[in-house]
């Protein structure tokens, strides 16, 4: 059996890959390679480096950077309350279901920065309808991840509250929100990553500061370098708080039981003979095929 590597040796992997892409572009730039892709346009990876360095000296950089995490924080907060709610209920009640329903469904489909127009004629401030806008793009991931996971529930686990005694808020606080926690998890990771796209969107066209501003900016003065700094900035502030996010539920699901994929290892011996003892496991050793146990 194939035993996982060291994480030492996994993150200098990750490392490697990350600096020899970053080597490769600098290499296919600098050298004004010119195929089918023009990689002579682009700015090389010190130009990027040199330009980041002199925003990182200025004031307007924290301030960009202060406006969009603010915006991305209002948004993405409220989204998170207000989609684990309407999941909730949605997913327990057929009144809800019935009035509630119809409306998600059809405005689910439209996509947040199209929304744009909207926002401007609703809200008096350009702040207060990108903050919507942001709500928007993350509200319905948590809503509809939530209202799958709350279905998804053995109805065993209510009984058992029920036969305990319990009313009906004890059941949605000691089963069904610890129960859908894993799937409204999942939820908030996609609501966070659609979040940052549809808030630098909503800058470029009608905000006022924020990193999606100084980068539309950048690109009108055709400052190309500066462009990629805004790229870099944006995808480092998505990283980190997906990563926050996905901490955030491992810790407060550490109840679930966590396993580590290998590809190629073979599992333990007694784990398979754990399996062969299963009637799937005795039927396939019998030679059933796989479309007849489904």
């Amino acid at each position: 059996m194939s035993r996982p590597a060291p994480r030492a040796a996994r993150y200098a992997l990750r490392v490697v890959s990350l600096a020899s892409a970053l080597g490769l572009w600098q290499l296919v730039t600098s050298l004004d390679v010119d195929l089918w892709l023009r990689f002579s346009q682009f700015p090389t990876v010190t130009d990027i480096a040199d330009a980041f360095a002199d925003r990182l000296a200025g004031a307007d950089y924290w301030t960009d950077l202060t406006d969009s995490l603010t915006r991305i924080l209002n948004g993405f907060l409220l989204a998170a309350v207000l989609g684990v709610a309407g999941g909730a209920l949605v997913a327990r009640s057929r009144l809800a279901e019935d009035l509630l329903g119809p409306l998600l469904e059809v405005v689910r489909p439209i996509p947040a920065i199209a929304l744009v127009p909207v926002a401007i004629l609703l809200f008096p401030s350009n702040e207060q309808g990108i903050v919507f806008i942001t709500f928007t793009a993350a509200f319905f991931p948590v809503l509809v991840s939530t209202r799958h996971a709350v279905r998804a529930l053995t109805p065993v686990w209510e009984e058992a509250v029920l036969t305990m005694g319990g009313g009906r808020w004890r059941i949605l606080g000691s089963v069904v929100l610890p129960g859908a926690l894993p799937g409204i998890f999942g939820g908030l990771s996609v609501g966070i990553g659609v979040s940052w796209i549809c808030v630098i969107s909503a800058e470029m066209i009608s905000g006022q500061y924020g990193v999606g501003y100084r980068t539309w900016q950048d690109y009108t003065i055709v400052d190309y370098p500066g462009v990629f700094v805004g790229m870099v900035t944006i995808g480092v502030l998505g990283w980190l708080t997906s990563t926050a996010v996905e901490l955030l539920g491992r810790r407060l699901t550490r109840w679930l039981p966590r396993t580590s994929y290998v590809p190629g290892a073979r599992l333990p011996r007694r784990t398979r003979e754990a399996a062969s003892l299963t009637p799937v496991g005795r039927r396939s050793k019998e030679g059933v095929s796989h479309d007849q146990l489904i």
